[in-house]
């Protein structure tokens, strides 16, 4: 929990939020409450709604865990972690230069620059703390949207499923700089392509603060975040009870490998830095007391985790958010949620599950072995954004045709230009 004799920073004021880029049909009442829409649903929805998630397919059968699993938050955690199924994907690499001199690996799926069409819509991906292209929820969230024509990348944060590093710098949960240089990236590879992400667990935190960040000027169109700590002091918290303590552990050996192949990049950096107590962190808070908030300019990791928590930044998002969460996660703690400040968004949408652990959710059709219970849900609400995109643009190109067309001279017209 944050130090009381702390000082931190006041968030900064909230602009009013814009008017919701979700559908006319969707703007009910927000509720906080089981949805109508949906009978026998065991869901929480929280956000402008009703008449979106009710033309879903994938959520007209109630949510229903994987047996056995599904009785222990941490059971469908490991369980999804090391069981999971891993789709085979050819991928390839390119390595993004950074305005710092810093560098992320994009992993695209190889062929899909041929094969597929060139305004197809693009799909980000950021995966969790330590996460790359190579975990079994990427994968997966990258086969289903490839096979539905997406055009994939995976962006690997520096260090990650061994993107290069090449300044002593790695990321953190506040920092968007480099995403928001992806962004401009594929799009700019893109022109005519729309962009959306999709983020897990810190990779989510991560996407949510950038959409909040560049709140009047997002070149995506939408976005999902699963698994969201979004408190992030209240996640630190939990992060010290109980079993918790082994994910803790698990993620500090991660972090930790990470660093010492590129230890000498920090060989006598001095400052605050504590690179004894990085190389052997035993939690994450040790890893981010000795590294991570001294590299970003913070002041103590609790200074770090209240300054960095994406709730902070969901009053400020302006394009379709939808936020999938499960009330059991041990990791992203339900009350860490910032339900209040999504209900007020009408850009914002909110599903908590009744179970599914941190990056589990082992139910639906494809339990226990494949897709968590999410991708599909995902997958319709952004093929749904996308084709609403698509009919507007329709729309008024037509109308535009028209009024290009009624107010063109016939041949027989004479066209008089008098100067005064």
């Amino acid at each position: 929990m944050a130090n009381p004799h702390l000082r931190f920073s006041p968030a900064r004021p909230y602009p009013t939020p814009r008017r919701s880029l979700l559908p006319l049909s969707a703007m009910s009442s927000p509720s906080d409450t089981k949805s109508d829409d949906l009978p026998g649903s065991s869901l929480e929805i929280v956000g402008a709604r009703r008449s979106l998630l009710s033309r879903f397919a994938s959520l007209q059968c109630p949510y229903k865990a994987f047996p056995v699993l599904g009785w222990n938050r941490h059971a469908e955690t490991i369980f999804a972690a090391f069981y999971r199924s891993l789709p085979v994907v050819k991928l390839r690499r390119e390595c993004l230069r950074t305005k710092d001199d810093g560098a992320v690996a994009l992993d695209w799926v190889s062929g899909d620059e041929t094969e597929l069409p060139f305004g197809s819509p693009v799909l980000i991906l950021l995966p969790g703390l330590t996460g790359g292209s190579g975990d079994t929820y990427v994968r997966h969230m990258l086969l289903r949207a490839r096979k539905k024509g997406w055009r994939v990348v995976v962006f690997n944060s520096r260090g990650c499923a061994d993107s290069p590093v090449t300044t002593p710098q790695f990321y953190s949960a506040s920092f968007t700089d480099d995403l928001c240089e992806v962004v401009s990236h594929v799009s700019t590879l893109y022109p005519k392509s729309k962009l959306y992400a999709v983020g897990w667990s810190l990779g989510a935190n991560i996407l949510v603060r950038y959409l909040g960040q560049e709140s009047h000027n997002c070149v995506l169109s939408g976005a999902v975040s699963l698994c969201n700590p979004f408190n992030l002091p209240i996640a630190d918290e939990d992060f010290h009870k109980g079993f918790n303590n082994v994910y803790d552990r698990a993620l500090a050996r991660g972090l930790c490998k990470i660093f010492k192949k590129h230890a000498l990049l920090f060989e006598g950096i001095g400052g605050e830095y504590n690179i004894p107590m990085v190389a052997n962190a035993r939690s994450v808070r040790d890893f981010d007391e000795g590294l991570t908030r001294v590299t970003f300019g913070f002041n103590s990791a609790d200074d770090y985790y209240y300054n960095s928590s994406s709730s902070l930044s969901i009053k400020d998002v302006s394009v379709p958010l939808l936020c999938i969460q499960a009330e059991n996660d041990p990791i992203a703690p339900s009350r860490g949620i910032p339900r209040e400040d999504i209900k007020e968004n009408p850009n914002c949408l909110l599903i908590v599950t009744p179970e599914g652990g941190h990056l589990g959710w082992v139910a639906g059709d494809e339990a226990p072995f494949g897709c968590p219970w999410t991708d599909p849900v995902v997958m319709e609400f952004l093929e749904h954004l996308h084709n609403q995109g698509d009919e507007k643009t329709s729309t008024a190109n037509y109308l535009s045709d028209e009024l290009n067309e009624n107010n063109r001279p016939s041949d027989s017209s004479v066209i008089v230009h008098i100067q005064q």
